[in-house]
């Protein structure tokens, strides 16, 4: 298992480093592959906020909780995940199974700043492999997104799913 933490505007005690590590740690239980994951611990004003992004086998799980406790946010953040891989568990497990799950791995990129008007505040790069649209529904609900952006194994072209406001998913292929 490979986890790495990390602070922004707090000091890194071994103690608070251990304790995040051993509790994402937890999550390596629910999977038969190694676990990668990237611990977030950020402090403003009065407000703890971690983030956690862990990579399984190319399966991205993603959460963030804030609290004025840095402990009790990261209790509520792998609780958070838990929760997500139990309510995924089946589908998420039928594909590791299978294999279907290899290179879907997000890599944030640095962001780049411009002078005047809109700026782009974060970029994100991530391979893209073919996938069905339900795999890709299920990516997008892991990572707790509106949308997600997916080559549609079925058209080899790029396409979109998004959520609607009535509950249900919408697609966004273009013509040919």
């Amino acid at each position: 298992m490979q986890i790495i933490v990390r602070g922004k505007n707090i000091q890194l005690t071994d103690a608070l480093r251990d304790y995040a590590t051993k509790k994402v740690e937890r999550l390596g239980k629910f999977f038969d592959q190694p676990l990668e994951a990237q611990v977030m611990l950020t402090v403003e004003k009065d407000r703890h906020t971690v983030e956690v992004t862990a990579m399984i086998d190319g399966l991205i799980l993603r959460g963030e909780e804030s609290s004025p406790d840095m402990y009790a946010s990261i209790d509520l953040v792998t609780d958070k995940l838990e929760r997500q891989i139990d309510r995924y568990k089946t589908r998420i497990s039928r594909r590791l199974r299978t294999n279907e799950f290899k290179n879907g791995v997000a890599i944030p990129a640095e962001s780049e700043d411009m002078d005047e008007g809109p700026r782009i505040v974060r970029s994100k790069r991530f391979a893209m492999k073919p996938m069905p649209v339900e795999e890709a529904v299920l990516q997008m609900n892991l990572l707790n997104h509106d949308f997600f952006v997916f080559m549609n194994a079925e058209t080899e072209h790029f396409a979109v799913v998004y959520r609607r406001k009535d509950g249900n998913y919408g697609l966004i292929e273009p013509e040919n």
